[in-house]
């Protein structure tokens, strides 16, 4: 069974991510494995109610593209599990403005796991953006990753995880002596 990181310890993922064929050809709902499936959101818009049908909400996921809108998820908060967020390539980014707008625009508090290319260097900004799961490629290290979130002390920005920038925090006497 396939490991992922969720709330800063390795556990046993025992959800499967269906992927859109070559063709982007989506899975019948049918055709989807057994057990825990993380779809993407256009099967889940195309299929909501037989999807729904077919399982309970516990054993439903949606993953978000890039380009995805994540207001387009809002209304079925309480009708899924987690919501994964796909980051296909290192270098693209706009994942964690997804991450962020489910968090603290729409107020989502279930599971948000990012997928895709996910390696130890983005951990520690995704966490900042409101993740609390990740699948990390499968060639890469847990134990090695685990350690990105202890790798900094101090944060200067606020994010979802503290809100208030490092001056505030200082101001508020929540930090003591300081030096930057």
């Amino acid at each position: 069974m396939a490991s992922i990181i969720k709330n800063r310890a390795i556990v046993n993922d025992d959800w499967t991510v269906v992927r859109p064929a070559e063709d982007g050809s989506l899975p019948a709902v049918n055709d989807l494995p057994a057990g825990k499936v993380l779809v993407p959101l256009a099967l889940w818009q195309a299929e909501r109610e037989a999807l729904a049908a077919s399982r309970g909400a516990a054993e439903i996921g949606v993953w978000l593209a890039p380009d995805s809108e994540p207001a387009d998820i809002v209304a079925d908060f309480d009708k899924i599990a987690l919501i994964g967020v796909d980051f296909p390539v290192f270098r693209d980014g706009r994942g964690y403005s997804i991450g962020r707008l489910l968090r603290e625009r729409y107020g989502y508090k279930g599971e948000l796991r990012a997928i895709g290319d996910v390696l130890r260097d983005q951990i520690t900004f995704m966490f900042r953006c409101g993740f609390d799961a990740y699948a990390l490629r499968a060639d890469k290290d847990f134990d090695d990753a685990l350690k990105a979130f202890d790798e900094f002390s101090f944060n200067y920005q606020g994010a979802v995880d503290n809100p208030s920038p490092l001056f505030r925090r200082r101001e508020a006497g929540e930090l003591g002596k300081v030096s930057a």
